[in-house]
């Protein structure tokens, strides 16, 4: 989901954690399930209006989610891991400033795009993210957002490319998915390395996998609560 600092590709370096973050990701992979969404901005067969409606939602989500990662990195802010998820909400509001760019190209100026109410399958996975930040174990938590942020980045270049060539729209109207696009190799190293140096043992991977699994269930939600 709109969740993740913008990341440069970086050359991967061996690490155990490492390891496990990635097999934990290829487990949670999506497979063929592209949201329909998705699949119809790809085609350019759907209403511009439904981008507008993502901009409105996530900025709804952006906000609880950047309150929630902090919460996060204040649970653990003796260890690296604290540090990592303080990282992650300078993210997401870095991602928050993109977003009146997007609505604004969609038809929506800022005090529309506040007033759009929110929609509760577009905000279960905030729900859920701020559960976590109460609830979680914090190493499995980690382990299950950045294992899931490869699908979310995988729609948004999909998105992102759809909106230039399809609906005409600019960088800067591009920005927010352009933003989530870049490969997860440098986040997941910076994971890794907050979580290390030894290995995840097997309760925090299983629940990492649980918390892993719902995260992708309420990002697919959000998708397919979206008018198309």
């Amino acid at each position: 989901m709109g969740t993740g600092p913008n990341r440069t590709p970086e050359a991967p370096v061996n690490h155990p954690i490492l390891d496990q973050i990635q097999r934990l990701r290829a487990d949670l992979a999506p497979g063929d399930t592209t949201p329909a969404l998705v699949t119809a901005l790809a085609e350019g067969a759907a209403p511009l209006t439904a981008v507008g409606e993502l901009a409105a939602q996530q900025r709804r989500i952006i906000t609880s989610d950047r309150r929630s990662l902090l919460l996060l990195a204040t649970r653990c802010a003796d260890r690296p891991l604290g540090a990592w998820f303080a990282t992650m909400a300078e993210g997401e509001s870095a991602a928050l400033r993109t977003l009146p760019a997007l609505a604004a190209a969609c038809g929506l100026d800022e005090p529309s795009a506040a007033a759009r109410p929110p929609l509760p399958g577009c905000q279960a996975y905030p729900a859920y993210l701020a559960w976590l930040a109460l609830n979680s174990a914090p190493a499995a938590a980690a382990a299950a957002l950045v294992a899931n942020f490869a699908a979310w980045g995988g729609y948004c270049v999909t998105v992102g490319h759809a909106l230039r060539h399809h609906y005409g729209l600019t960088d800067e109207a591009c920005a927010f998915f352009d933003f989530f696009a870049q490969p997860a190799t440098a986040l997941e190293q910076q994971a890794a390395d907050a979580l290390g140096p030894d290995p995840l043992d097997g309760r925090t991977l299983s629940t990492a996998r649980e918390y892993g699994l719902l995260l992708q269930a309420y990002e697919h939600l959000f998708w397919d609560t979206l008018p198309g």
